[in-house]
C-alpha cells in the first residue's frame, strides 16, 4: 500500500482553532512531524499539536525556516528534512506534518511534499486546511476582510515593501504577512498610500503574549517575525456599497 503524507493546518496558535478534521488527522496518523529551527526551541505548531496527542507520537525535524540569504544551506536543510521524513514514511503508513496556518498558504509543507515526491515515489499527498492568521486577526480585531466585489490581496513583506505599496495603491483589502522585521518600512508605506488610519496588526494570536494594535501605533521598533497586518478596503458607500 502507498504511504500517505498529510499536511495538517493547525491554525495560528490558539489550539481551539484547530478544525475537527485536523484533530482527527493528527490522532489517526502513525507519526506527526513538527518543523523546528536548529536552535531547538518548541515551535508554535508543536505546541498546538501537543494539546491533542501524546508527545511520544511527535517527531521534531529541523528545517531552515528563516534562512533566506544562504541558498545552499537552505537547500541542504530541506534535503536533510526530506530524508528524515522519507525514512518515517518507509516505516509507517501515514505521516502527518503539522504546519501553522494552512498547508497551502506560504507553508514549509509545500517544499517537503515536492521533496518526498522524488524520494518516496507513489506517496499519496493530502492536505487538511487550517485557519489562517488573517482570519484570526480579523475576528479578534473586528476588521472585515472583504465585502461585495472587493478583492483581497495577500502579500509577504519578505518580497519587499515595494510589492506591499503596489497592493495598497490598488482596490480592496491588503493583508501583509511576515512584516515584523520591516515594521518601520511598512508604517511608512501605509502613510504614503493613505491606508494607515484603519489598518491593524497582530502577533502571537491566541497566545499569552498576544498583541493586537492599530497600525498607527507602529513606532519603527521591530516586531515578531510572524506579525500580520490588515489594511481594510476604503469603504464610503454605506451598507452594501460594494455590492
Amino acid at each position: 500500500m502507498s504511504s500517505r503524507l498529510i499536511g495538517v493546518g493547525v491554525g495560528p496558535g490558539d489550539p481551539e482553532l484547530v478544525t475537527v478534521k485536523g484533530v482527527n488527522a493528527l490522532r489517526s496518523a502513525d507519526v506527526i512531524v513538527v518543523p523546528v529551527m536548529d536552535t531547538g526551541e518548541r515551535g508554535r505548531a508543536e505546541a498546538t499539536v501537543l494539546h491533542y496527542v501524546e508527545p511520544g507520537k511527535v517527531v521534531r525535524v529541523v528545517f531552515a525556516l528563516n534562512e533566506r540569504e544562504d541558498r545552499a544551506r537552505r537547500e541542504a536543510a530541506w534535503d536533510a528534512a526530506g530524508e528524515r521524513v522519507a525514512a518515517l514514511l518507509r516505516r509507517h503508513g501515514t505521516v502527518a506534518f503539522a504546519t501553522i496556518g494552512d498547508p497551502n498558504v506560504y507553508s514549509t509543507f509545500t517544499y517537503l511534499a515536492q521533496t518526498i515526491a522524488d524520494l518516496v515515489p507513489g506517496t499519496v499527498v493530502e492536505t487538511v486546511p487550517g485557519i489562517t492568521a488573517m482570519q484570526d486577526l480579523a475576528a479578534r480585531s473586528g476588521a472585515v476582510l472583504t465585502e461585495g466585489t472587493e478583492p483581497l490581496t495577500l502579500v509577504p513583506v519578505t518580497a519587499g515593501s515595494a510589492v506591499l505599496k503596489d497592493a495598497l495603491n490598488g482596490p480592496g483589502t491588503v493583508v501583509a504577512y511576515k512584516f515584523g522585521r520591516q515594521a518601520a518600512e511598512v508604517a511608512e508605506v501605509l502613510r504614503e498610500t493613505g491606508r494607515l488610519g484603519d489598518a491593524v496588526w497582530g502577533s502571537a494570536l491566541g497566545l499569552a503574549e498576544e498583541s493586537i494594535r492599530p497600525a498607527a501605533d507602529l513606532d519603527g521598533a521591530p516586531l515578531p517575525y510572524l506579525s500580520t497586518l490588515i489594511a481594510p478596503a476604503r469603504r464610503d458607500g454605506g451598507r452594501g456599497g460594494k455590492l
